[in-house]
């Protein structure tokens, strides 16, 4: 069993009689499907349906809800959500909390990731111990699960993430901020780049991705050991790729098999 802190994770306390419905009407996600064990992922967009924030969410019981986000933009999201609180009934607030996985033991009593099940167990405790962010990164790099880093800010629509396949958006919640566009892309399949998983074959050199014919068909959006992810026209996941002049060779993950080209 590995049990790691995740140091480069904080936690927001959001609290209050309206902190539901007040999330419900920002976030891409059913929040009021939250509930004890059944942790959501969501994010918050732009009005365009860019990714701004991605975000779990966690029921932290008495009109509470637990938000993990990468530490680096835990302050940027509680300022973003303090202009969109006007009068309602929620309070906003830095957790003491600290954000664990396990991902090769059954750690009895805690949840799944909500987005991929090969990802592990995820829960929020007491802060404790040594951090592990570094080996949970080459965990999901492995079986090819983009995080925040991969995701960026205000770069990729939201479906671009992958999020549609990896339990990150309801398409019957109803209004959320950056939902027309989302949505649109959904029904009319308009989703024609992705996150994709890739392998390295050399360096990184400019990050631009190039076919056969030495056309760029996307960038690499960060890497470690050779493994890394990419945001790709999928009609080119197919071909032969190169990165700065080496071979790149695209991973077929099972939550996103089914919408590479063979």
């Amino acid at each position: 069993m590995t049990i790691a802190r995740l140091e480069d994770r904080a936690v927001l306390r959001l609290a209050g009689a309206d902190v539901r419905p007040f999330l419900q009407g920002l976030l891409t996600n059913d929040v009021m499907a939250l509930a004890p064990g059944h942790p959501v992922y969501a994010g918050l967009l732009s009005p365009q349906g860019k990714a701004l924030f991605d975000m779990i969410l966690f029921d932290g019981g008495d009109d509470s809800v637990l938000i993990d986000v990468a530490a680096s933009r835990a302050a940027a999201l509680a300022r973003r959500l303090g202009l969109y609180r006007l009068r309602k009934a929620v309070t906003i607030e830095p957790s003491p909390l600290a954000v664990y996985a396990d991902w090769d033991g059954d750690e009895a009593g805690h949840s799944l990731d909500p987005r991929f099940a090969l990802l592990g167990s995820r829960w929020i405790g007491d802060a404790a111990g040594d951090g592990g962010a570094a080996a949970w990164h080459a965990h999901r790099r492995a079986i090819g699960v983009p995080d925040s880093d991969d995701i960026g800010e205000d770069d990729l629509l939201w479906l671009e993430t992958g999020a549609d396949l990896l339990n990150g958006v309801s398409f019957t919640k109803g209004c959320y901020i950056g939902q027309e566009n989302t949505a649109r892309m959904h029904h009319r399949d308009k989703v024609r780049r992705r996150l994709v998983p890739v392998q390295i074959g050399g360096g990184e050199g400019d990050g631009v991705i190039r076919d056969g014919a030495g056309r760029s068909v996307g960038t690499l959006r960060g890497a470690a050991d050779g493994l890394g992810f990419a945001h790709l026209r999928l009609a080119a996941t197919a071909e032969p790729l190169t990165l700065a002049g080496a071979p790149l060779t695209v991973q077929r993950p099972a939550w996103l098999a089914s919408e590479l080209p063979v």
